[in-house]
């Protein structure tokens, strides 16, 4: 009987397992190319199911996020949600036909709504455009404005305005006040007559010497009840231009050496 030696029996098995891995060859290699590309395709097929209810419930591989670019639902979105809500509805209790008819039409009125919008945004622009074609027939006259302060220049050396009165006066004492509230002149009118009174101012200081071209108040008190009181003045203003302005103030009067006014804070046109 002949013993085998146990050290020479592992010695020839590593030395198999060495020629073996040594004489893999293409044909090996493209067996396990295969056997991957099998297990992945069956990991692909795994994935889905066929259903699509049980499809479109799965949580997905990746964020579908979509990148925020607007905030706003269109036509497009409106009908991409109710298909998903079609396609996620339970088949034992279907969506009813008259919540899915009052769901496009709450849609559709949204939508006629934002055409009107866009509408009336026309609309506006085209009012103020005529109301600015308007208001350019009043370039060259004088308007009656809500302020005591007018402008004096060589193009128009006197200043003129309404003081409005609560009651019948008998005197009106006139300030003429420059820029920086400095006294120019003063004098009276006859305020028997109550309600709007006329004021001009020639534009002479108190020496009979004209002022020089700038912004001059019309201050105006009265005895009202027996007290002393300040009476609101209005002054008239000549009308250089005309600005289209916007659809919530109009067209703008721009006033020589004043300022720019809103059309409709005009309260009286004169004559030039």
């Amino acid at each position: 009987m002949s013993l085998i030696n146990p050290l020479n029996n592992t010695q020839a098995l590593a030395g198999q397992t060495s020629v073996s891995s040594q004489n893999t060859g293409p044909s090996q290699q493209a067996t396990s190319a295969a056997i991957q590309a099998a297990t992945t395709q069956s990991a692909e097929e795994t994935s889905t199911t066929g259903n699509p209810f049980i499809d479109g419930i799965r949580l997905p591989d990746e964020s579908s996020i979509p990148e925020a670019n607007n905030q706003e639902l269109t036509q497009e979105d409106f009908f991409s949600l109710l298909s998903q809500q079609l396609s996620m509805q339970d088949p034992f209790k279907p969506v009813d036909n008259d919540q899915m008819i009052a769901q496009m039409a709450s849609f559709s009125t949204v939508d006629g709504i934002n055409n009107l919008n866009d509408e009336i945004k026309t609309l506006n622009s085209v009012m103020t455009s005529s109301q600015a074609l308007q208001a350019s027939g009043l370039v060259g006259q004088k308007v009656l404005i809500p302020s005591d302060t007018g402008h004096i220049s060589a193009e128009d050396p006197s200043l003129k305005g309404i003081i409005s009165t609560p009651e019948t006066i008998e005197s009106i004492a006139v300030r003429i006040e420059d820029e920086k509230g400095q006294l120019v002149k003063t004098f009276t009118i006859d305020g028997s007559a109550g309600g709007n009174i006329d004021v001009s101012w020639d534009g002479l200081d108190k020496n009979g010497e004209p002022v020089a071209s700038g912004n001059y108040s019309i201050k105006a008190t009265g005895r009202v009840d027996g007290t002393s009181e300040e009476l609101p003045v209005s002054t008239y203003a000549h009308v250089t231009s005309v600005s289209l302005g916007t659809a919530s103030t109009g067209a703008i009067l721009n006033l020589r050496g004043v300022g720019g006014i809103k059309i409709g804070d005009v309260l009286a046109v004169s004559e030039t």
